[in-house]
């Protein structure tokens, strides 16, 4: 089945919203918004099956797919400060705190470089998790 990019967003206005891009080759789009991450998925996995019953009333194909979501910096640090403090993520990433508060509040956005960066360290921190083993 195939895979399209799903791209989470903050917006000015503190909600969340969910789009894919046109390039995925696809018929049909969907997006999605709410006010917290989780009520965007859910609100975007509902207009997925809408499109789907749609396009099944039809009598038309529907490709269905996969997703796979992804995330700006500022809405990642959101949905996850429940679970990562900025701190932590700071000693994860060796981003100071401040600046990563910045990137939440929406004062400043990461280069490029940055968002790998951040990237790259909570990959490593998760493979580093994998290997965790009990007693």
């Amino acid at each position: 089945m195939k895979k399209v990019r799903v791209f989470i967003e903050r917006g000015e206005d503190g909600t969340f919203g969910a789009y894919m891009l046109d390039e995925n080759g696809l018929d049909w789009s969907v997006i999605g918004d709410g006010t917290t991450i989780a009520d965007t998925i859910a609100d975007f996995r509902e207009a997925y099956e809408e499109m789907k019953a749609y396009y099944q009333e039809k009598g038309e194909t529907f490709e269905e797919v996969e997703f796979d979501f992804s995330y700006d910096v500022p809405s990642f640090l959101n949905y996850y400060k429940g679970l990562l403090t900025l701190a932590g993520l700071g000693r994860i990433t060796g981003i100071n705190e401040r600046q990563l508060s910045q990137y939440v509040s929406g004062y400043r956005n990461p280069s490029a470089k940055t968002t790998k960066k951040i990237e790259d360290a909570l990959h490593n921190f998760g493979s580093e998790l994998q290997q965790v083993r009990f007693v």
